[in-house]
């Protein structure tokens, strides 16, 4: 049996989707049997169990970073100056980050015992556990670097294609992750190989550890729909944060286009919004009415799961783009649900190569006649049978454990 270490930035499944699956491949780790301890660097008491040990990561409050780090913050607060990215030319990153780096080396110092296997998780573009794990040199041969996204910034694909400050430190920093690692984990292959593209020993270090699925616990006895879900309609469901790039637009449009050749489906027919959307507040509000629904806000996993379950459809949106090398975050999630997945993404996608050229639910996220036609499709068959499946087991064996010991087993 092997005892693993993990290092997450955060085990708050509230905070993030990238928190979600983190905490999803721990508890999957340990129901295949490894003996598990995690420090994390949530800033908050968080425990997953009782046969999960959980270690909060204190913050370092008597270091040069940490009086720097404050002392911008109020310089900023005074002033109205935000002088970020000008230190970050300087630095390459924040005195912050600095500060929560050393916070995680100084703890992992303290608490590794002989782990036969350290696995740093990251979300966002923060990646401090990784950068962490560069001052520990006598432990790189028990490292495993996850990487759950592009990293930096101007190595993501197209729309996102923004320059952060201090790029060139970043790109120094994750190049010495790639060498530096032991092992590194990627949740697809298409990420896998476009990350190699730029760093080539990810080539040859790395293995494809999917994102899993979280299994979550109703607290109470009776799983309580919310009101604005109606299981005797046909539902469509997108889940998750709208980002400037993941426009939601065209698939409101195709929906009404939908609506608009389909008299008979207003009655019975809705589309679900859950999550924020900060640059579309304005449309959306616009858009709600008794066809489609916007929840204004994040709403608790334990109710995403609940709805995810219980609609007709889940829609997987990604954004306009020649390719999309991402596993999405909810891409277990709406597996697990089995139910059909109406996915709307480039023709280079890994959820596409997942899914499988003969899927029949995919469509560009801009192509507004194929959306309502797609939707239109899968309204039909839910006319004909209201419990539509996805049944795919060879992806739900993929999300799960045995795929996943199958991979660490793997390791020398």
């Amino acid at each position: 049996m092997k005892n693993i270490l993990i290092i997450s930035e955060s085990i708050d499944i509230e905070d993030s989707s990238g928190s979600k699956v983190n905490v999803a491949l721990i508890q999957n780790l340990k129901k295949i049997g490894y003996q598990i301890k995690v420090l994390h660097y949530t800033r908050k008491n968080i425990q997953l169990g009782n046969e999960i040990e959980c270690i909060a990561i204190p913050e370092i409050k008597f270091s040069l970073n940490y009086i720097l780090s404050r002392t911008q913050r109020v310089f900023q607060r005074i002033t109205k100056l935000n002088v970020s990215k000008f230190l970050e030319n300087i630095f390459g990153h924040s005195f912050t980050f600095f500060n929560d780096s050393r916070s995680i080396t100084k703890a992992v110092n303290k608490n590794y015992c002989e782990e036969d296997l350290i696995i740093t998780l990251s979300k966002g573009a923060s990646f401090r556990p990784h950068h962490a794990m560069l001052r520990l040199p006598n432990l790189h041969s028990k490292w495993m670097a996850y990487v759950h996204d592009p990293y930096p910034f101007h190595f993501y694909p197209r729309p996102y294609n923004w320059v952060e400050a201090g790029y060139q430190y970043k790109e120094d920093f994750f190049r010495k992750v790639s060498e530096q690692a032991k092992y590194s984990a990627f949740p697809s292959l298409l990420l896998k190989e476009w990350m190699g593209s730029y760093f080539p020993n990810f080539l040859k270090t790395g293995v494809i550890i999917p994102h899993q699925n979280l299994e979550v616990e109703i607290k109470n006895s009776e799983i309580n729909l919310p009101n604005y879900l109606d299981t005797n309609k046909f539902n469509l469901l997108h889940a998750g944060n709208l980002m400037k790039q993941r426009s939601p637009i065209s698939l409101i449009e195709g929906f009404k286009l939908f609506l608009k050749k389909n008299k008979e489906a207003k009655e019975n027919s809705k589309l679900l919004l859950l999550g924020h959307a900060a640059y579309y507040k304005n449309k959306l509000i616009k858009e709600i009415n008794h066809n489609i629904y916007w929840s204004q806000g994040n709403v608790p996993f334990e109710e995403v799961d609940v709805v995810q379950k219980n609609v007709s459809v889940n829609i997987i949106l990604e954004s306009k783009s020649e390719i999309s090398p991402f596993l999405p975050g909810k891409f277990p999630h709406c597996i697990s649900a089995n139910k059909p997945i109406l996915l709307l993404g480039p023709y280079y996608s890994e959820s596409k190569r997942l899914l499988g050229n003969d899927y029949p639910y995919i469509t560009e996220a801009d192509e507004v006649e194929k959306i309502s036609i797609k939707i239109e499709e899968l309204y039909y068959s839910w006319k004909q049978n209201s419990d539509l499946k996805l049944n795919r087991p060879d992806l739900e064996n993929y999300i799960g454990i045995f795929y996943l010991k199958e991979i660490i087993e793997t390791l020398a």
